[in-house]
């Protein structure tokens, strides 16, 4: 409100009005009042201390089978009482079958132990059937066993020449020779065909008459040498074995040397009377490490860590149990023998398994009736 006026503007009675020209005095404009003081908000609950002291701190780096480590271990759950349940179980039926029931018995254990044995969280299968491995047998003792049978009756009970019963048992040695690479190929044919994982077969590839000649080139230079042609001679038949195995599509491959596992050879030998034989226990945990140390698959390698002093001590525990139990620890210890192999065996590097297809190939049981004589040593069962 300016001077002279009143509230509405009008000229008051009481003031005089200003002079004309002279601008109005102006009241002093009062200042804003001051506004409110804020109010805090509530504080907030105390929350847990962190790091969270319930919670382990994480290690530096990945965990040793991490999936970005490109380190993959197999894995075998099984149990021993689980095994001397199947075990006990075939070994009734077999013997009621009067041995009938044997080919399924062998099926239903490798059933469970590829079942029970995994990688990367998946676990193998097996396909075979008691009834492939009858056949097979059947078939095995008609191509070889009857006429292998027939040669040695000429030649111990016919009353024939003596050229005759010669020439009888140079074929049947001879027979009885082929006939062990004819079981290991027709064994891993076999056994490799029906088995999977992750819904892809394996597969083995090798000729029967390739394996043959290695093993007639081997057996003729060992027996020159005295024995010390050995450790090549099983270099060329693991060089056979792995590199015509395959996973898919993808061959597993082995670049192993025979004069790398010579001196080991010669050391064993040497030392066989001081260390009452033990010294080839050594040997022996070396040729596993060397022989998996060199087998490849794909751009992956496998690394096997096994010690002469563990596997001493592995084999030591296992008889001690045999003997303590007159046997019946049988299930366990093979379920120890698998677990001690597993336990330092791994697999190293990065795997693409997105490239492998299916190649299944067409398998015979022939080969694997005849493994079950020889026992040429291609199973886990």
């Amino acid at each position: 409100m300016v001077d002279g006026q009143d509230p509405a503007g009008r000229p008051s009675f009481f003031r005089k009005p200003a002079a004309a020209g002279s601008p109005a005095p102006r009241r002093p404009i009062a200042p804003p009042p001051p506004a409110p003081p804020a109010v805090p908000p509530p504080p907030a609950p105390p929350g847990p201390p962190w790091p969270p002291e319930n919670l382990p701190t994480p290690p530096s780096g990945p965990p040793p089978d991490a999936p970005g480590s490109g380190l993959r271990r197999p894995l075998f759950p099984g149990t021993g009482g689980t095994r001397f349940g199947i075990h006990t179980f075939n070994t009734l039926l077999t013997l009621v079958t009067l041995g009938v029931y044997y080919f399924w018995a062998k099926t239903r254990l490798r059933q469970y132990l590829f079942s029970q044995t995994q990688i990367e969280g998946d676990r193998f299968a097996y396909h075979g059937t008691g009834r492939e491995l009858l056949l097979g047998t059947l078939k095995a003792v008609l191509v070889f066993g009857v006429p292998i049978f027939a040669l040695n009756l000429i030649r111990d009970v016919l009353d024939v020449p003596v050229l005759v019963k010669v020439g009888a048992g140079v074929l049947s040695a001879s027979l009885l020779f082929v006939l062990f690479p004819v079981a290991m190929v027709g064994a891993r044919h076999y056994r490799l065909g029906r088995t999977s994982w992750r819904g892809i077969r394996f597969s083995f590839r090798g000729r029967v008459w390739a394996l043959v000649k290695i093993v007639i080139v081997g057996s003729f230079f060992t027996g020159l040498t005295f024995g010390l042609y050995y450790p090549y001679f099983l270099v060329a038949r693991q060089t056979f074995m792995v590199s015509h195995s395959y996973f898919g599509s993808e061959r597993f491959d082995f670049a192993g040397r025979g004069r790398d596992l010579f001196w080991p050879y010669v050391q064993a030998i040497l030392l066989t009377l001081p260390t009452l034989g033990l010294g080839w226990v050594w040997y022996i945990a070396r040729k596993r490490r060397y022989f998996w140390g060199h087998t490849t698959f794909g751009t992956t390698r496998f690394a096997c860590t096994v010690t002469g002093t563990a596997l001493l001590g592995l084999w030591v525990v296992n008889v001690l149990l045999l003997v303590c139990t007159l046997g019946l620890a049988w299930p366990w210890v093979r379920v120890r023998n698998i677990h001690f192999a597993f336990r330092n065996l791994a697999l190293v590097g990065p795997l693409d398994l997105a490239r492998i297809q299916q190649e299944a190939q067409r398998v015979s049981a022939i080969g694997e009736g005849l493994s079950g004589f020889f026992d040429s040593g291609f199973d886990l069962a």
